[in-house]
């Protein structure tokens, strides 16, 4: 399978142990939880059997999940990345002309964005407009709100 989801080093080892703690203790709570529920009888009307097995319906999905992902993905060699314009995996310093601030964002990926973290997909508005882009550029771009225009600043890795 081609790894086509560029993930930075930290998310993709984040989620890889993530998934070998669902995979290993996850799993081996959800089956004493599903062990220790058969012990109180008719499984038919059993409300913590129903649980517990909903409870590892839900487990397995979501290490389905992570796995897929973790097929498809690739952490980024930020010691290939450059400065000379914005690419995804570089943190990015804008000025923000609205606002009349600077913010530092890191573009990553769609499933690595969060805002909270300032990690910036390189699918939404502003992280597709900054893509390619150089230092000192001004950038414009539309959001929900209207059009936006912020000032490359710096680009780092």
């Amino acid at each position: 399978m081609k790894k086509t989801i560029p993930l930075t080093q930290e998310f993709f080892d984040e989620i890889t142990a993530k998934l070998q703690v669902m995979m290993t203790e996850g799993r081996t709570k959800v089956e004493n939880e599903i062990k220790v529920a058969k012990e109180y009888g008719d499984l038919s009307e059993n409300a913590e059997y129903s649980a517990a097995k909903e409870a590892q319906a839900h487990l397995e999905k979501e290490i389905a999940e992570i796995s897929d992902v973790l097929n498809r993905a690739y952490p980024i060699d930020m010691s290939l990345l450059s400065v000379r314009k914005v690419d995804i995996g570089n943190l990015v310093t804008i000025y923000d002309y609205e606002f009349d601030e600077e913010e530092t964002y890191r573009l990553v990926s769609s499933i690595e964005g969060n805002i909270q973290a300032n990690k910036i997909s390189i699918d939404s508005p502003i992280g597709a407009a900054l893509l390619g882009r150089k230092k000192d550029e001004d950038v414009t771009f539309k959001t929900p709100a209207g059009v936006a225009k912020v000032k490359i600043k710096k680009i780092s890795k």
